[in-house]
């Protein structure tokens, strides 16, 4: 029989405020994505469990990194959205600070997931966060999600356009995705499921490769 999908052993771990209290971890994946992006969806729909991560109709509720176990010392990690207008500046200089120093320092991370909604890609805070992320060396999948939403000659263009703008970065990857239709929903999983068997070394800070999607 064959081994069941690492995403779909998730299970809530912890959640933690200060970089101080992360967990010991072997390898683990970052989902990121502004507030309402379509980011606790997108993890939902890649587990196959539809309240593993909190989704709210209030944008900016998820202010912890949340950590979802997937095997032993290994985790599917929810950081927190960003972009959202009603929060507070001193929340939202806490979280920038977090996210910073996690996507920058953590040595066990070994690729990104970015959600971005399909309609609005490259927002100046999506750019941030590859700002940060990129001088790693270390892989980043983009999910242009709600693509559901766009019209087949849409969709073509954005991803066009997305892929054509980001073509001088390597380890950046880029693909349509709607949790609503699953459109690309294998493609994504297939990605994060090769980062996370890859060789262990990998949690150290060697890079993956980025991922080939159609």
């Amino acid at each position: 029989m064959p081994a069941k999908p690492v995403l779909n052993q998730a299970r809530f771990h912890t959640s933690v405020a200060h970089l101080r209290d992360l967990p010991a971890s072997r390898a683990e994946v970052a989902f990121a994505g502004r507030s309402n992006a379509g980011k606790s969806s997108a993890i939902n729909l890649l587990t196959r469990k539809n309240r593993l991560a909190f989704t709210s109709k209030t944008p900016g509720r998820t202010q912890l990194i949340n950590f979802f176990e997937l095997a032993p010392v290994t985790y599917l990690v929810d950081l927190p959205g960003y972009g959202y207008a009603k929060v507070p500046p001193a929340v939202k200089a806490a979280w920038e600070a977090l996210l910073s120093r996690y996507l920058q320092e953590r040595a066990a991370l070994v690729g990104m997931v970015l959600i971005m909604d399909a309609r609005h890609p490259l927002t100046p805070l999506d750019r941030q966060m590859l700002d940060w992320f990129v001088p790693t060396g270390k892989p980043v999948h983009i999910l242009l999600s709600k693509a559901d939403k766009l019209s087949n000659s849409e969709k073509a263009l954005t991803l066009k356009r997305v892929r054509q703008e980001l073509s001088g970065v390597a380890t950046v990857s880029v693909q349509l995705f709607s949790s609503l239709s699953r459109l690309g929903a294998d493609e994504a999983a297939a990605c994060i499921e090769g980062w996370l068997a890859a060789p262990a070394d990998m949690a150290a800070g060697a890079a993956a490769g980025a991922c080939t999607t159609p």
